[in-house]
């Protein structure tokens, strides 16, 4: 029902069409990056499963989706063993 109101909008105004194009791509790019983060190493589903998966990870795996002044392959672990 809504696709197709937007669709007859879309046939009577077809300026509406750019807008609607860059609508639909903000959202499915939305979706995708909150895929993404959903994904991500320090989120947990499963608790009994593994309840801290954040202490498995290498001290050189960049977690951060940008890291403009961190070099993550000179990293060094600190801290102790778990």
């Amino acid at each position: 029902m809504i696709f197709r109101t937007a669709i007859a909008q879309a046939k009577k105004h077809p300026g509406l069409i750019p807008q609607f194009f860059f609508i639909c791509l903000g959202m499915g790019g939305a979706a995708l990056y909150l895929l993404r983060l959903a994904k991500g190493p320090h989120v947990i589903w499963n608790k009994t499963k593994n309840p801290e998966p954040w202490n498995n990870l290498d001290p050189t795996y960049q977690y951060k989706f940008v890291a403009i002044s961190t070099d993550y392959k000179n990293l060094k672990k600190e801290g102790p063993e778990f």
